[in-house]
């Protein structure tokens, strides 16, 4: 749901390995830039420790839900839990949230204004490090529906507080003195700009969150899960029909042990 779950067409017509490659080496480039980001947004002091902190946690959370309560079930672990239909919403996500916000920063920075740009990093921080994870248990496999919707999901609840924070930074504490008469209109520019796009991230996930996320991707994830747990028990019952007496003696063998 963040935005870089990517593919490639190949209108060359290639054979289905080759594209798996392409695909592969596109995936690796993405993850490569993305770690770059987070490195240099933790090296830069502008992060909290607890969202430092929380793509750990986090992390550890979904590993020990993937082993322990949401096992992968058959199809549920190759499955994306994706629909086709979530493609623009997605792609719009991360032009608001990850390519336009990472435009502004870079832009306060060149104009020598790393002060305004203090309410802006943790956002930018927490999408790289969720669209990162998306990336990895996506290209992994193993993950089982519920656990690759709670990604998007946990990470989302965290960045909306942080928005906030960048919200009342625009708005409120440092853009104040950017606004008056004497100022030139680029700079003026540049303060509706960032304020503009902090309320379009703060709007934008809102909504992901409590109109797609929770009723839709995250219900749709648990349907498929209970579907695949289903499908298996059905499986298990046909074949305990079909030979029963392996079946029997397997039991026999048990109590004899």
């Amino acid at each position: 749901m963040s935005g870089v779950s990517l593919s490639r067409s190949d209108p060359c017509g290639s054979s289905p390995k080759t594209q798996r490659q392409l695909v592969m080496g596109s995936l690796r480039v993405i993850e490569l830039q993305l770690v770059a980001f987070i490195m240099v947004f933790s090296a830069s002091g502008l992060v909290p420790v607890f969202d430092l902190a929380f793509p750990v946690f986090t992390s550890g959370y979904l590993l020990l839900l993937s082993r322990l309560v949401f096992r992968p079930i058959g199809s549920s672990s190759r499955s994306s839990g994706q629909k086709n239909g979530w493609g623009g919403y997605v792609i719009l996500g991360t032009i608001i949230g990850l390519f336009l916000a990472l435009a502004y920063v870079l832009g306060r920075f060149a104009r020598g204004d790393e002060h305004s740009v203090e309410s802006e990093i943790p956002p930018l921080f927490l999408l790289s490090c969720q669209i990162l994870t998306e990336n990895i248990i996506s290209g992994v496999g193993g993950f089982s529906p519920p656990v690759r919707a709670l990604v998007p999901m946990l990470y989302t609840v965290r960045r909306i507080f942080v928005i906030f924070d960048w919200v009342q930074g625009v708005w409120i504490i440092n853009n104040s003195s950017h606004l008056s008469s004497a100022a030139e209109i680029k700079d003026v520019a540049w303060v509706w700009f960032g304020r503009g796009l902090a309320v379009a991230n703060l709007s934008y996930f809102s909504i992901n969150l409590f109109c797609f996320l929770i009723p839709g991707f995250l219900s749709e994830a648990f349907n498929q899960y209970l579907m695949d747990q289903k499908i298996n028990y059905d499986q298990m019952e046909r074949k305990k029909q079909l030979h029963p007496s392996s079946d029997r003696q397997q039991q026999q063998d048990k109590n004899s042990t």
